[in-house]
């Protein structure tokens, strides 16, 4: 319906005309006149009668006014990652364990709620407790609104606080909190189609500022940084790609003789048949890798191709076809797809993998450097020589440096490839897609690495560091839960721009006519199928203030 302005002679009538559809065809009929248009106007009773009805349609009038710039947010606040992981959080039971386990103790604040807000400042931007007590107030939290800095550093002791059962285990290796939340959340999942024969120890360093407790300690780093102590952390998943557990270890603690009781403990508290360990070849020696083989022990390593003469001179050169794998589960899926060759030498099981958009990266970063290496040669730099980027690619000569086009040449060999050893009887493309999942983990892990940075004393302790670690385990176990969701659906995004489209889903609140408003903006991209694959219903599109949610 509207109003229609109906001439008749020299006067004008204010009519309410009604549309409807008839044989087909759009037709118009009176439902009543108001008056004259001129009577109307100057008695007011037109302005009145809109008034009047606007009341019943104020909040339309609030968001159409938004719409046009007229009624400016006087607030934001992201409600997206929220609403999606608070849903998985209750679901996996993270919820029900974390508050059952702390409910003995008698804290002033929620301990579930402060590892709530870490886990998912680590899962949407991560960094610092410092950060994330900041990041939060942009966010939709329920429950954190009264959390303060000092309850998420007394949250991340907790986690890493330790049990009085340690009864055979490692000095370094001490049952904590977080052991009985990883036990309590697999049990909750457990049942006859669990399958434990084989789970996948994924293993990488971290390296950090500061003392670190017991944990801290110089051993080889892969990050380049000799100078700072480090630890080694390790992910236990399974098959299926489910994270079971963490462990940390000192950082100069590489052999697997002195692992083998963390295996051990493994067996013990979940079952778990066999241990495939994967790991970057730097963190396990020649030695170790025969050691994990005297043990019966499996493992999947990343091959160091340039350095090893094996591998560089005679794997990589071996005839022999690449297959396309075609992947499924949580890694997220490429423009380019993965390809993988399998090479046996005297036994010794290897993988080449190769991907053709990383192929075209290398080329292209390596053409870079070679432009900028002719620029600096043309003036003569000597000092190039100490840029190992470019050092690479130098030959030197009675006048000088030149361009060594033989090791471009075998540089070009490496573009797009990674190789890896292993002893598993796994098919040759599950141990690349093994491997890779080993990169979901660090991406997650080494976010600690300015985490435990952060002051005061408590990100010095063993504890505290154990629990921020296990943050990154928690948030690990969210992701996979929220990739199962989307996979049932038929769904596949990308992590980073599927949690960007969650990150624009924002309540705004507005004031129009004196009455305030809540407006939930529309979803972006992959957020829609997110809701929908979670089970999460969106908010209303428009809340009146006093009965919106609190933020």
């Amino acid at each position: 319906m509207f109003f229609r302005i109906k001439p008749s002679g020299p006067r004008s009538y204010v009519q309410i005309v009604e549309s409807f559809r008839e044989e087909g065809r759009v037709r118009q009929r009176v439902i009543c006149t108001l008056g004259r248009t001129d009577e109307l106007s100057g008695s007011g009773e037109l302005a009145a009668l809109l008034e009047s009805g606007s009341r019943l349609v104020d909040g339309y009038l609030a968001f159409s006014a938004h719409s046009r710039g007229e009624a400016p947010a006087v607030s934001c606040i992201r409600i997206g990652a929220p609403l999606i992981f608070e849903r998985l959080w209750a679901e996996i039971g993270c919820r029900e364990v974390i508050s059952s386990l702390a409910g003995s103790r008698k804290h002033e604040f929620s301990l579930e709620r402060a590892v709530f807000l870490s886990v998912l400042h680590r899962l949407v931007c991560s960094g610092s407790d410092r950060a994330a007590e900041r990041w939060r107030q942009d966010y939709a939290i329920e429950g954190t609104a009264d959390l303060d800095l000092h309850h998420l550093y007394r949250a991340m002791a907790w986690l890493g606080e330790e049990l009085d059962d340690q009864v055979g285990v490692a000095e370094w290796a001490k049952r904590c909190t977080k052991d009985r939340i990883e036990e309590a959340l697999f049990a909750r999942r457990r049942d006859l189609f669990t399958d434990l024969e084989l789970v996948f120890f994924d293993t990488t360093s971290i390296y950090f500022e500061g003392e670190g407790g017991t944990l801290g300690a110089h051993g080889y780093s892969k990050d380049h940084r000799p100078d700072l102590k480090q630890m080694i952390v390790g992910a236990v998943i399974d098959s299926s790609g489910h994270p079971l557990c963490c462990e940390l270890w000192p950082g100069n603690v590489t052999d697997v003789k002195t692992l083998l009781p963390v295996i051990r403990r493994l067996k013990d508290r979940f079952g778990i048949g066999r241990v495939c360990f994967v790991a970057d070849r730097g963190l396990i020696s020649q030695d170790n890798v025969q050691a994990l083989e005297d043990a019966g022990i499996d493992y999947i390593l990343g091959a160091r191709m340039r350095r090893d003469a094996e591998v560089s001179e005679r794997v990589l050169r071996h005839p022999g076809r690449f297959q396309i794998v075609r992947k499924g589960g949580w890694i997220d899926e490429e423009r380019a797809p993965l390809e993988v060759k399998e090479v046996v030498l005297e036994g010794r099981r290897y993988v080449i993998c190769r991907n053709d958009e990383q192929a075209a990266k290398d080329a292209a970063d390596r053409e870079a450097i070679l432009k900028s290496l002719k620029a600096q040669l043309k003036r003569g730099a000597k000092q190039l020589v100490g840029n190992t980027g470019y050092r690479r690619f130098l030959k030197a000569s009675k006048d000088g440096f030149t361009i060594d086009l033989k090791a471009i040449e075998r540089e070009a060999r490496y573009d797009g490839k990674w190789v890896l050893r292993t002893n598993t009887q796994l098919p040759t493309a599950e141990v690349a897609l093994k491997y890779k999942q080993l990169w979901t983990v660090e991406d997650l892990f080494r976010t600690t690495k300015t985490i435990l940075d952060t002051r005061p004393i408590f990100h010095r302790t063993d504890a505290a560091i154990r629990g921020h670690v296990f943050c990154s385990f928690l948030a690990l176990v969210l992701r996979k839960a929220l990739r199962d969701k989307l996979d049932a659906a038929g769904e596949s995004f990308e992590w980073q721009p599927m949690l960007a489209d969650l990150d624009a889903l924002q309540y705004v609140d507005i004031v129009h006519h004196g009455n305030r408003y809540r407006l939930r903006t529309a979803t972006r991209g992959a957020a829609g199928a997110v809701f929908k694959a979670v089970g999460v219903a969106l908010p209303p599109t428009l809340q009146p203030q006093e009965t919106a949610q609190a933020a």
